[in-house]
């Protein structure tokens, strides 16, 4: 059985981080691309969790904060 989509303020928060990655990354000059590299990671991947589509793993988030050059706390805060 599938389980029930998060609750819209879960979906909300998820956005809101997806918004400071980007920012970060815009602020840094990088492409999603060059992003996804640095962090090892693909670039769709960068996208859905940016559009926040996507519900990020925490080693995943850990990888764009070490390749953004920012404490992980700066994009879930």
């Amino acid at each position: 059985m599938p389980s029930a989509p998060p609750p819209d303020w879960v979906l909300q928060r998820r956005r809101a981080v997806g918004a400071r990655i980007r920012a970060v990354r815009l602020h840094a000059n990088l492409t999603q691309e060059r992003l996804a590299e640095e962090a090892g990671m693909d670039r769709q991947a960068i996208n859905r969790i940016e559009q926040g589509r996507a519900s990020p793993l925490l080693d995943n988030l850990i990888r764009i904060a070490d390749a953004l050059d920012v404490p992980l706390a700066d994009l879930v805060r």
